[in-house]
């Protein structure tokens, strides 16, 4: 492949692939094969061991999901990536990785709600706890909960619900001093608004359900690796550990470090996490990803110039409580917008809704262009009350915690005429309180 320096569109649609590898086929064929011909012992030899890439059993990988593992690092500026059955898988065994034996997470505290919960109760019942920083905008809030066990710093690039902004830079800076990676969730962001590497961070985490493929058609789930951040050998043994497992062709054992320079993490999810838990992305999700990630740029740039017009329109309208997005006139993120979104901080807006829980239900029943589920980042616009789906699941308390009223209702931006979204959400206001 050409080591040019392309663009972000032209590398969402070419990096990582070489027709000439597979058939001279325009696009990324689909695999869909349980295992692959290993041709002769001496080839069996070199695919164990790492020498040679390629295909042996589809539970660990595919070539298909290979393209995407090469595209997406290219995206995101990460030594390597691995593709994942769900965004929620992507997280778990990141962290479940990284808190091996034991140790904390420091986290923000406002979070996706299946997220924020496998920190609360899932997490723990594997010595993995977490440290919740109550003022989350606060850097130096995070480094008060760090200590010589944390394991990890966690935290959303642009925040779900509340679409909240973070100075990543800062709190990244004061992980580092303590030893401790910093992993940011950029689902909402994506690699073409936000690059999460240039900020500080080490790790980023996706849910490739939404925008990156954002057509609302497959769940998955990506892991990349920046490939700079020096792993201590005491509090990440498991980096160090030689592995009979990761041998080289003279079978001498080696360790994830030395296995894979720079990306231990993502060879040890890749050599380990699938092979033992499953939960590499399929051929054909792997595929669907690939296409909806070459629409990226195009799709959120119409997004972001509609998630304007909406929050204006909420902004002039007397049943709106307020509106909670960058854009909004008294954000407390315009700054850190103007200085790390420069082609917008996401499609994702919440409101505060005037009335009664009836009428909020009458107003969401009422929305034609507006699809009432939990998903975002979708092609279509989506509107959710997250008190009640995507966040029920959480204890009110994290609730108060999160700063999730009973009255927020979600937007999900898609690509519908701006004026026709307008138009959807005058009439239902108008009938909600009839």
């Amino acid at each position: 492949m050409s080591n040019i320096n392309n663009g972000f569109s032209t590398d969402a649609i070419r990096a990582g692939y070489d027709s000439n590898d597979h058939f001279h086929s325009v696009n990324p064929p689909i695999y869909q094969t349980a295992s692959f011909d290993l041709v002769d012992i001496d080839r069996t030899r070199r695919l164990w061991t790492g020498a040679e890439g390629g295909g042996i059993y589809s539970r660990v990988g595919n070539p298909t999901g290979a393209i995407l593992e090469e595209r997406f690092a290219k995206l995101e500026g990460g030594k390597a990536a691995v593709a994942l059955s769900s965004g929620m898988a992507a997280q778990t065994y990141t962290l479940l990785l990284l808190g091996q034996g034991g140790g904390n997470i420091v986290s923000s505290s406002s979070l996706y709600g299946a997220a924020m919960l496998a920190l609360i109760k899932f997490l723990p019942k594997y010595g993995i706890t977490t440290k919740f920083v109550e003022d989350r905008n606060n850097p130096e809030a995070y480094e008060a909960l760090i200590d010589e066990n944390t394991k990890a710093v966690y935290l959303e690039s642009i925040s779900n619900p509340n679409a909240e902004l973070y100075d990543i830079d800062a709190i990244a800076k004061i992980a580092h001093k303590h030893n401790v990676p910093v992993i940011v969730d950029n689902t909402v962001a994506t690699p073409y608004l936000y690059k999460p590497f240039e900020h500080g961070a080490d790790i980023t985490i996706y849910s490739a359900t939404k925008e990156i493929n954002g057509h609302g058609n497959v769940i998955a789930g990506l892991v990349v690796e920046k490939g700079d951040f020096h792993y201590d050998e005491k509090k990440f043994p498991q980096f160090y550990e030689k592995e009979w497992k990761m041998r080289d062709l003279d079978d001498n054992p080696r360790s994830p470090i030395e296995f894979w320079p720079g990306a231990p993490l993502i060879a040890s999810l890749k050599v380990f996490f699938t092979e033992f838990l499953g939960g590499a992305l399929g051929s054909f999700e792997s595929y669907l990803v690939l296409q909806g990630l070459s629409t990226l740029s195009v799709r959120l740039d119409k997004k972001i110039e509609t998630t304007k017009k909406i929050v204006e329109f909420l902004e002039n309208h007397e049943k709106v409580e307020w509106v909670r997005h960058p854009y909004a006139k008294n954000s407390p993120y315009k700054a850190l917008a103007d200085r790390d979104f420069k082609k917008g901080p996401g499609a994702l807006i919440s409101f505060g809704f005037k009335g009664t829980r009836e009428e909020e239900g009458k107003f969401i029943k009422a929305l034609n262009n507006f699809s009432y589920h939990v998903n975002i980042g979708d092609v279509r616009s989506l509107i959710t009350n997250p008190v009640e789906n995507t966040h029920t699941e959480l204890d009110p308390k994290y609730h108060e915690l999160a700063d999730i009223p009973k009255n927020l209702i979600r937007l999900s931006i898609g690509l519908e005429d701006a004026d026709d979204l307008i138009a959807d959400l005058k009439q239902a206001f108008e009938k909600a309180y009839k």
